[in-house]
């Protein structure tokens, strides 16, 4: 399987935003975005010439792609089926992004980050509807339900579920209860750029 193996940091130092790959290290004082806005490279340094319409579709799909951690080969499919589905198709495509199983449980504060949400559906830690599941790009629907397979993993602390998810805490039970909407995806993506660089 493919994946990315190099350093996460940079990811989000060539991004200029912070992504939250690393958990924990993210939201403290050694995150780098935090502590200095160089671009990754020799120099680090950014062109003082305007972006063009390119670099900016370019740059936003990028970054929502380094965001969900997926590569660009299923990335490219999932912006086809946005595209294919009735709608606007930026919102289709962030839906589906957002009820990727690895993204529910990232969601719902199951695990430190997006990566180690994988990790542990890869593992087959968690059921859907009381069935084991490890295929970490599952897309949920809504009524579905998310438990684990044995002893429940901790959930991160001060976490503000969204509201189309739920969590029974006596259960130890998910719920998606409904497909998101564009208000209820809090995240700075402009979705028609991506869908403008695929329509070239």
């Amino acid at each position: 399987m493919a994946r990315y193996t190099d350093p996460k940091c940079r990811l989000c130092r060539r991004e200029g935003v912070k992504l939250y790959l690393k958990g924990e290290r993210c939201e403290s004082v050694k995150c780098p975005i935090t502590r200095q806005r160089s671009f990754p490279g020799q120099h680090g340094g950014k062109s003082s010439r305007r972006p063009s319409d390119y670099a900016l579709q370019l740059r936003e799909k990028q970054k929502t792609r380094r965001l969900y951690g997926i590569l660009e080969r299923q990335f490219r499919r999932y912006v086809g089926e946005a595209k294919a589905a009735k709608g606007e198709a930026g919102l289709a495509l962030l839906q589906k992004l957002e009820l990727r199983l690895d993204n529910v449980v990232y969601r719902l504060g199951l695990c430190k980050s997006r990566a180690h949400a994988r990790q542990l559906v890869r593992q087959g830690k968690f059921l859907i509807n009381g069935k084991k599941i490890d295929i970490p790009s599952l897309g949920l629907s809504a009524g579905d339900k998310i438990g684990f397979t044995g002893k429940p993993t901790e959930i991160r602390r001060n976490l503000i579920i969204p509201d189309w998810l739920s969590w029974d805490k006596k259960s130890n039970l998910g719920t998606v209860k409904a497909v998101p909407e564009r208000e209820q995806i809090e995240l700075d993506i402009d979705e028609t750029l991506i869908i403008q660089y695929y329509s070239r």
